[in-house]
């Protein structure tokens, strides 16, 4: 197991386990080292969201998607972001950005 995954994993039980800055920081270094590790991107976005970091949660969700633009489930990920935001935020315009990630997925998902 490379030392970027043994990073994830552990900063994975960390987000589980609450440690929510403790689990940032190991993630930022996996980013240090792979900033296109993609499952880093979307476990910051969950963590961004919980903490109402909504606009690093935002660039991460939208981080995965330029990484990985054919995967459906980035997009569904984003989707329930913006709808984070949109609860935390009550701005409108996340509304209609999460309709537009979902749409994204599904057509990825039919080709």
């Amino acid at each position: 197991m490379s030392e970027i995954t043994q990073k994830y994993n552990e900063a994975e039980k960390l987000k589980d386990e609450g440690k929510h800055e403790e689990a940032v920081q190991l993630l930022q270094q996996v980013l240090a080292e792979d900033p296109d590790h993609v499952l880093t991107h979307l476990t910051l976005g969950r963590i961004y969201t919980l903490q109402g970091k909504f606009p690093e949660a935002v660039e991460h969700g939208q981080k995965a998607c330029t990484l990985e633009p054919n995967e459906p489930f980035n997009y569904t990920a984003l989707s329930v972001t913006y709808q984070r935001v949109f609860a935390g935020t009550q701005d409108q315009k996340y509304i209609q950005l999460a309709e537009d990630a979902m749409a994204e997925s599904r057509r990825l998902e039919s080709l």
